[in-house]
C-alpha cells in the first residue's frame, strides 16, 4: 500500500486491544491496515484476519511504515513502553493533515508522541474495554466500556468510524480527569493481578487484595490532586472494584505480559504515580512496592521453571 484513503484508518499494535479494534472495524467496512513487530502476529492477521470472538475479518498487517503513508486517523494500541517507537514510524506515515489518537494504559504516552508529531497531530483517549489475547492475530472480549475522546479539530473521520463500529464514543474538552480515573483503576488491578497471578474478579474474593487496591488507588488519586485533578466520588477505590467487578473473567494486560515473560507498562502506570508523587512532595510508597515487585516478576523464573 502506497497511499492510504479517507475510509482506513491504521493502528499501530498487534496486541489484543488492537486487534479488538481492528475486528470491529473492518466488519463495519473501515479499510483497517495495522502497523507492527510481532512476526507471529502479523503472519496470522493478513492469514486469517483479525479474529474476535471466533469471528475474523480481513485486515492489512504490516512491519514497514512505508506501507502506510498518507494515513489520516490513527489510534495507537502499542504498549507504553513501545511509544517512542510507534512515534517514529508514525512520522513516516502519518499526514501532515492527519490524527493520532491514543488509547494507550498509562500516562506520558501523548507527550511522546507530540515531541515527534506535533500537538496538532496528537489527541488523547481513554478505553475501559478488555481483550484476552488468546493467540496471534486472536481475542475475545473482555469487559465492555466506552471510548472518551479529547474534542480536536480533526477527530471527526474518526470519531464516525468508531460510532459506526458500534463503540460507544464520548468526546470531551478535557480528558484529564478520565486519564488519571483510568490510571488510578490500573495501577489498583493491573499490578496486583500480575503478582498473584488471578482473574480480574478474584481480586475481590481476597479481603487483603482489596485493602492494597484502595491503598493503590488512593495514592494515585492523592497525586492527581496535586496535580489539581480532584478524582470524582465513589472514590477510585471503589471505582477499582467496580471495574474488577465489570470485567471479573479477564487477565488484565500486565498478568497477560508476565505469563509471557515480556516487559510490561508498570513503569508507565504505577511507576508513573511515584514519580509524579516525588515531583509534588505525595508519597506514594504502595503503589512504589508493587512497582518494584512486578519488575522483578518478569525476570525471576517461578520454582517450577528452575
Amino acid at each position: 500500500m502506497s497511499a492510504m484513503n479517507a475510509n482506513t484508518i491504521l493502528i499501530l499494535g498487534t496486541g489484543a486491544l488492537a486487534t479488538l479494534f481492528a475486528a470491529r472495524l473492518s466488519a463495519s467496512g473501515v479499510d483497517v491496515t495495522m502497523l507492527g513487530s510481532w512476526p507471529e502476529g502479523l503472519a496470522a492477521l493478513n492469514e486469517h484476519g483479525a479474529q474476535l470472538d471466533g469471528r475474523a475479518t480481513p485486515v492489512c498487517a504490516t512491519a514497514h511504515p512505508a506501507e502506510c503513508r498518507g494515513a489520516r486517523s490513527a489510534l495507537v494500541l502499542v504498549k507504553a513502553w513501545q511509544t517512542e517507537r510507534a512515534a517514529a514510524q508514525l512520522a513516516d506515515c502519518l499526514a501532515e493533515d492527519g490524527l493520532a489518537v491514543t488509547l494507550q494504559n498509562g500516562l506520558g504516552n501523548a507527550a511522546i508522541l507530540a515531541r515527534t508529531l506535533g500537538l496538532p497531530r496528537v489527541a488523547v483517549g481513554v478505553t475501559t474495554l478488555g481483550a484476552n489475547l488468546a493467540g496471534p492475530g486472536c481475542v475475545v472480549s473482555g469487559g465492555e466500556g466506552p471510548v472518551t475522546l479529547e474534542a480536536h479539530s480533526r477527530l471527526s473521520g474518526l470519531e464516525s468510524m468508531l460510532g459506526a463500529a458500534g463503540f460507544t464514543v464520548n468526546v470531551v474538552a478535557d480528558v484529564r480527569l478520565l486519564v488519571w480515573g483510568k490510571l488510578a483503576v490500573n495501577a489498583a488491578i493491573n499490578p496486583l493481578t500480575a503478582l498473584l497471578r488471578v482473574r480480574n474478579g478474584q481480586l475481590l474474593e481476597l479481603p487483603s487484595a482489596r485493602r492494597l487496591m484502595g491503598a493503590l488507588a488512593g495514592e494515585a488519586a492523592a497525586v492527581a490532586e496535586s496535580l489539581g485533578v480532584a478524582l470524582p466520588a465513589p472514590g477510585p477505590g471503589r471505582l477499582a472494584e467496580e471495574v474488577a467487578r465489570r470485567t471479573a473473567q479477564n487477565l488484565s494486560s500486565m498478568l497477560q505480559d508476565v505469563l509471557r515473560g515480556t516487559s510490561t507498562e508498570v513503569d508507565a502506570i504505577n511507576g508513573v504515580i511515584v514519580r509524579e508523587g516525588e515531583r509534588h512532595g505525595v508519597p506514594a510508597p504502595v503503589n512504589r512496592a508493587l512497582w518494584s515487585l512486578v519488575k522483578a516478576a518478569v525476570h525471576l523464573p517461578r520454582v517450577d521453571e528452575k
